[in-house]
Formats: structure tokens, sequence, C-alpha cells
């Protein structure tokens, strides 16, 4: 039970560096990156997140890490996140791929069960988006979807009409 709240100065001096070094190296690497690495999450984004995160505790705390092979692992996660973004946004196959894609989840006033069943969604979530948008009502909106980053958008009544109706888009 020795040494739980101090072993040496040499691990501690250790950490104050690599932590200083490493931080804004993440940093410049985040920023040359793009935003897309810190947008909104689906759910390739956030793997991308915690393995960043988790080398990040990694080279800080563990000893048998370098601060170069740390640095490597964060330079090569955020290039595979920008080759991965790069194609899915030139590509529709590849993003279906890498991303879910937006699923409706209400139309035209009702809610469309099965598609609430398989992207477990229920119907106390439909009224909270709606409450929070200001809405009392399904028959105030055209439709609820379901974002890729696992949000609720919620399209007020569209009362143009020619306008293409919603359930073309998906």
């Amino acid at each position: 039970m020795e040494n739980i709240f101090f072993s040496n100065w040499q691990s501690l001096v250790r950490i104050t560096i690599i932590t200083v070094i490493v931080y804004p190296t993440l940093i410049i690497l985040l920023r040359v990156s793009g935003k897309r690495t810190l947008s909104k999450m689906n759910a390739f984004d956030l793997i991308i997140t915690i393995a960043l995160g988790s080398t990040f505790a990694s080279v800080i705390l563990n000893k048998s890490i370098t601060l170069s092979q740390g640095i490597l692992t964060f330079g090569l996660l955020i290039l595979l996140q920008y080759i991965i973004t790069y194609f899915s946004s030139r590509s529709t196959k590849f993003s279906n791929l890498a991303k879910a894609s937006p699923r409706l989840v209400a139309y035209q006033g009702a809610l469309l069960n099965n598609n609430m069943l398989d992207e477990r969604i229920n119907e106390d979530e439909i009224w909270a988006v709606l409450r929070k948008n200001g809405y009392g009502s399904l028959t105030e909106v055209d439709a609820i979807i379901l974002e890729t980053d696992g949000s609720l958008s919620v399209i007020k009544q569209i009362t143009d009409p020619t306008a293409p109706p919603i359930k073309k888009l998906f």
C-alpha cells in the first residue's frame, strides 16, 4: 500500500512535461484536421473522440509509451478521421458505411411506430422535443427526424404548396 499518494518527484516531472507537450500538440492536430473532427458526434466521431482521449491519458500516465509514439498515434487517428470524412463527403455509399442515415419518426401528425421501435425512440422523447421547440401537438409539425448524431429535429408545417413532400427526402 505504499506509494498511494506519492511515489517520486521524477514521475510528477515526467507527467508535467509530457502533458505540457502533448496537450498543445493535440490541439494543433485537431485544428489542422478541421472542424469535422470536433463536430456533433455520430458513432464514428464518438469512436475517434474516445480513442484520442484514451491515447492522451495513456501517453501522460503510462511510462512505457513514449512521447513520439503518442504523437504518432494522434496523427494516425486524425488522419484516419480525415480520410473517412473525405470519402464520406464524396460518396454516398461510403458515407452510409461510416455513419447512419437520418430516419423519419413522425410524419404529418402521426408517429411512425415501426421506425421508432427500430431506432429505440419512445413517445416521451417525441413529446419532449416538441415541447422544447414550442409545439403542443404533433399536428403542428410536418415531421420529426432522428438525425445521424442522435438528435431529433422538428420540421414545422410547410405552408408552401410548391414545396416537395418531406417523405420524398428520405
